[in-house]
């Protein structure tokens, strides 16, 4: 696991709030608040009309019907932008037909999109095989990171970043990890948690593995940064998703850096992927790169 050079301070220009108008998509939009008033972003509300369903009779495109289809996500966008958390911000309304899956990553492209903030439900197991998970769609497809809001992480008045916890896999590269989370670490003076977790380790070789991985947690880390982030280095024995589960559960920490892998795209609907389980049950935001 290579050190990273240096630590860059992040440039979030313009932030992507995708919404289906419910509940969930809205609990996003506390988070996106306090990002863009940090970093002076502006905010693009997103919505994407569903695709016209496939007809076996070829029939005459009705405009009228069209037109109405457009005129009432337009209406409930601008109802949706009347949000309380977004009063002083710079807001935009994006409108696009087609599947989320493909609409959201245009827009990252289409205007220059520096970071995600979206709502989900964080459904799981049989209802979320046969249903999926939009929210997951746009965070395996989204070319840059994607800030989740699952069930559980609430609606705060105000979101500060106390603490972040960052799990590193050591059979990836986890620069692009360590950069957002050391970076807003720096911005926002918090208190840096890097967690390793190791599986059917036997408990007699858990002191030693301990001591190496922590050791190697902590060579990532560049000089200089050391000299002004908070940080602490954390081995916990056991499934990925349960142990930073617990231990952002435990230390009451406010935002995970995680990565998620492209490679994996094709399994991003199996029950219990790691990504999907922390989003679901976490009590804080999951901040997603993927790698």
């Amino acid at each position: 696991m290579p050190t990273l050079s240096q630590v860059s301070r992040l440039c979030l220009k313009n932030i992507l709030v995708p919404t289906d108008f419910s509940p969930a998509s809205r609990t996003a939009l506390p988070f996106a608040q306090s990002l863009a008033q940090t970093y002076g972003s502006t905010i693009l509300l997103a919505h994407a009309i569903a695709p016209e369903p496939h007809r076996q009779i070829p029939t005459d495109h009705i405009p009228e019907e069209d037109s109405m289809v457009w005129d009432h996500a337009r209406a409930k966008m601008a109802e949706f932008a009347r949000d309380g958390s977004l009063t002083g911000l710079c807001c935009q309304m994006l409108v696009e037909r087609g599947d989320v899956g493909d609409v959201i990553p245009n827009m990252i492209g289409e205007h220059a999109v520096d970071m995600v903030v979206v709502g989900t439900h964080g459904r799981r197991g049989v209802s979320k095989l046969v249903l999926g998970s939009e929210a997951e769609k746009i965070y395996r497809s989204a070319t840059c990171p994607v800030l989740i809001v699952g069930p559980r992480a609430g609606r705060p008045d105000r979101w500060t970043l106390r603490q972040i916890l960052c799990p590193i896999e050591p059979s990836e590269s986890p620069a692009p990890v360590l950069q957002y989370a050391l970076s807003l670490a720096e911005e926002h003076q918090s208190r840096l948690i890097l967690l390793e977790a190791m599986p059917l380790v036997p408990w007699q070789h858990r002191s030693e593995m301990e001591e190496k991985s922590c050791a190697a947690l902590e060579a990532l880390i560049p000089e200089e940064a050391r000299n002004w982030c908070n940080l602490e280095y954390m081995v916990r024995w056991g499934h990925p998703a349960e142990s930073i589960v617990n231990q952002a559960e435990t230390r009451g920490v406010d935002l995970i850096v995680m990565s998620v892998h492209k490679s994996r795209v094709i399994s991003s609907h199996l029950p219990w992927p790691v990504a999907s389980e922390v989003i679901s049950q976490a009590g804080c935001p999951v901040l997603t790169i993927r790698v």
